[in-house]
């Protein structure tokens, strides 16, 4: 199984979503879950992952379907020197049981090391990294997404998800 997850905040909450899916090509989620985080802290320049992990780790907790790969909207790693983003501190945090794709849509200054995929008829790529499975593997994946756009139908999903839930 796969997850897409996401984070939409609030004042001093975050709402956190997963929308379970079982094949690249999917449309439509098997399963989805919401939680509502209290708490969070604000947000530190250099450290996001300090911010997003609490309320990630806590809707994981709450997915029931053994996940093998997560897709987050964040860098795995910062650079090409591997200087840990959010999907490292994510993949450590999960003690390494599932790979972690991060599906970006901006470059990061450093992060040339990305790969950039281009979806449907925009000129704008997706930025792809990845840790527990090889970084070309992981844009292959994200290729095979359907939905016609840039953004992959079940990533929007699980964004509105987030947005909804909060």
């Amino acid at each position: 199984m796969i997850a897409c997850l996401d984070v939409h905040y609030l004042e001093n909450a975050a709402c956190a979503a997963a929308v379970v899916f079982g094949q690249w090509a999917d449309t439509t989620p098997l399963n989805q879950y919401s939680v509502l985080v209290q708490g969070i802290e604000a947000y530190e320049p250099g450290k996001f992952y300090l911010r997003e992990l609490k309320p990630l780790m806590a809707v994981i907790e709450r997915i029931e379907e053994p996940i093998c790969t997560y897709l987050i909207d964040a860098y795995c790693y910062l650079s090409q020197g591997l200087e840990p983003g959010l999907g490292a501190h994510l993949y450590t945090a999960i003690h390494g049981r599932s790979a972690v794709i991060g599906v970006v849509k901006n470059r990061y200054r450093r992060s040339h090391h990305a790969i950039a995929v281009f979806r449907g008829k925009s000129r704008r790529p997706l930025y792809v990294t990845s840790i527990g499975l090889p970084q070309e593997e992981a844009a292959s994946h994200i290729s095979a997404m359907l939905g016609k756009f840039r953004i992959p139908t079940l990533l929007k999903a699980v964004d509105r998800l987030a947005r909804k839930a909060g």
